[in-house]
C-alpha cells in the first residue's frame, strides 16, 4: 500500500495492496500502521456502502461539529468519479477541489479527513461505493453543500440526484465552520 499526496491537505489517494490467480482477487484496503506511519490519526467507527445506477451523483456531504469524522472510500465494483471539496476556512486550499476516480480495476482508495465535503458521480451500473468513516452517523449534524455549486464540470447534462441533494444550499452561501 502506498500513500499519494494531493493538493488539499489531509487528502491522500492510496494505492491499496491487490493480489489476482484463478480464484479471483484479494485487495486490502485499510492498515493502521500505514495510517500511523504517516500521522493519520483514523479509527473506522462506521462502514457503509451504497450502489449506484450511471450517472447518479452523491453528494456534497459531510457531518458539522462536533459529529464531523474522516473518511475512507473505495470502490469494490464498477467506477466512480470522486470529488473531495476544501471547506476549512484557514486553510491554503480554501474552497479548492480535486477528483480522482476510484474503481474496481485501479483499487484505488481515497483518505479525507474533516473539514473537506465528499461526493461522488458513477460511471456505470451497479456501482459499489464502501465508505469507512471515524464517527457515527448524526442526523442534526448531517449536512451538505450543491453538487453544482462550485466550478466542478460533472460531465453529464442530465444527473440522477436525491431531492435532499438538490435541496442542499450553494458553497457561497455555506458559512463553514470548520
Amino acid at each position: 500500500m502506498k500513500l499519494e499526496e494531493t493538493i488539499l491537505e489531509g487528502v491522500y489517494i492510496i494505492d491499496n495492496f491487490n493480489a489476482s490467480d484463478n480464484r479471483g482477487l484479494f485487495a486490502k484496503t485499510f492498515n493502521k500502521n500505514l495510517f500511523n506511519e504517516n500521522n493519520l490519526d483514523f479509527e473506522i467507527r462506521e462502514s457503509y456502502y451504497s450502489v449506484s445506477n450511471k450517472n447518479v451523483i452523491r453528494g456534497m456531504h459531510f457531518q458539522l461539529p462536533p459529529h464531523d469524522h474522516e473518511k475512507l472510500v473505495n470502490v469494490p465494483k464498477g467506477s466512480i468519479i470522486d470529488v473531495v471539496i476544501d471547506l476549512r476556512k484557514e486553510s491554503k486550499t480554501f474552497k479548492q477541489f480535486i477528483s480522482v476516480e476510484l474503481s474496481d480495476k485501479n483499487k484505488k482508495s481515497i483518505y479525507i479527513p474533516k473539514g473537506l465535503a465528499h461526493g461522488f458521480k458513477s460511471l456505470e451500473i451497479d456501482t459499489i461505493t464502501v465508505y469507512n468513516v471515524g464517527n457515527e452517523y448524526y442526523r442534526q449534524s448531517d449536512y451538505g453543500i450543491k453538487y453544482n455549486s462550485f466550478e466542478f464540470d460533472w460531465g453529464t447534462v442530465n444527473p440522477i440526484i436525491s431531492e435532499r441533494d438538490n435541496s442542499l444550499e450553494s458553497l457561497n452561501n455555506f458559512k463553514t465552520p470548520f
